[in-house]
């Protein structure tokens, strides 16, 4: 039975309102609502975890090279400016670009904090509002602990990029309560995904690794929840909403692409700035890095019910049609982005195990 029939005056009538910037929704409908969203508000509920407990910030980072990745993923590698470079000034630059990348991280978390309080506030359904409430939660906890990497490990960060500054200034500044999940359950959680998977996967420092892999099973959640939402949302709208959506969408594309070219970076180690983005913008490595930046948007954006014309020609354009597939299953995608998690907690329990029989 709907809470519409308890109630014992028409819930209209109350003419309660409240004054907020933001469009805060308020529904007294307690019990109807979308299943899915319940079952994965209940797994949030579960899938918590203690950022202090679960990692073990007992193991130290390689002061030359801290995260232990392979060189290849320094943006301005094979250069003639990093050929130029001594094995000191080189253990400095990974480092720093290792510092900058976590730190990019780290703003992204806190606004997607920001996002997911909004999104208690607006969203309309009281299911969403239960899960978006354990986003809340999550996002703090990525904070705290990229925070702690950051300041404890690397002992140095650096500010947000103007890129990502302007998506995220973008999705805040929008009261439609669609535009905060497409911009932060589409966007910045799906390109945060395709991210952390490559620290992952390529992080051979078990501290790095296992960070990235907890924050992806919680954020494989936070982009399904925006799925749900969106895919029964969207098409009920006119061709004039959807439009907007579209050119909110491309545009928060084409900024999450133009991020990652590290200018910041290089003048703080007072590198020649423009001989640098040239180069990044040149490489192979690195428009292959930007390409599989992409490998999460592009089928979530299919699913959701968005590949229009303009957006399949904007993303033939940005060079990332090779991730659209009819047949990938989505679900299985995020599930196997959740699934790493459990075997970084299997690999500490048996170390642990080990240790322990010593």
């Amino acid at each position: 039975m709907t809470s519409m029939y308890r109630y014992q005056l028409p819930v209209n009538e109350t003419g309660w309102q409240v004054d907020s910037q933001n469009e805060v929704q308020f529904t007294w409908e307690y019990e109807d609502g979308n299943d899915d969203l319940l079952k994965l508000y209940d797994k949030g509920k579960q899938q918590q975890w203690d950022a202090k407990e679960r990692i073990d910030w007992g193991l130290d980072l390689d002061p030359e090279n801290p995260m232990e990745m392979p060189d290849e993923m320094v943006r301005i590698y094979g250069s003639p400016i990093w050929n130029k470079m001594n094995e000191a000034e080189r253990a400095n630059l990974r480092r720093h670009a290792q510092a900058w990348q976590i730190s990019q991280f780290l703003h992204g978390e806190q606004g997607a904090l920001m996002v997911a309080a909004r999104i208690v506030e607006t969203v309309p359904e009281i299911n969403a509002k239960y899960y978006a409430a354990t986003q809340v939660m999550d996002e703090a906890r990525h904070v705290e602990a990229y925070s702690k990497l950051l300041h404890d490990k690397f002992e140095l960060a650096y500010p947000i990029t103007p890129p990502l500054a302007a998506l995220l200034e973008d999705v805040l500044h929008d009261k439609r309560w669609d535009f905060n999940y497409l911009g932060m359950q589409v966007l910045i959680e799906g390109l945060a995904l395709a991210a952390f998977h490559g620290i992952r996967d390529m992080s051979k420092n078990p501290l790095s690794a296992s960070i990235n892999a907890y924050v992806m099973q919680d954020e494989a959640r936070h982009v399904a929840f925006g799925r749900l939402a969106l895919r029964d949302y969207y098409p009920h709208l006119s061709a004039s909403e959807m439009a907007e959506r579209e050119e909110f969408l491309i545009q928060g594309c084409w900024h999450m692409r133009d991020r990652f070219t590290s200018e910041e970076l290089w003048g703080a180690l007072g590198l020649p700035e423009k001989e640098c983005v040239q180069w990044v913008e040149q490489s192979e490595s690195f428009q292959l890095f930007r390409t599989r930046l992409f490998s999460r948007i592009v089928p979530i954006v299919r699913d959701i019910g968005m590949w229009t014309d303009n957006v399949h020609a904007a993303f033939e354009k940005m060079g990332v049609l090779e991730f659209f597939d009819p047949n990938r299953d989505v679900d299985e995608m995020l599930a196997n982005d959740e699934k790493v998690a459990e075997e970084f907690d299997a690999k500490a329990h048996v170390t642990q195990a080990i240790q322990a029989a010593e």
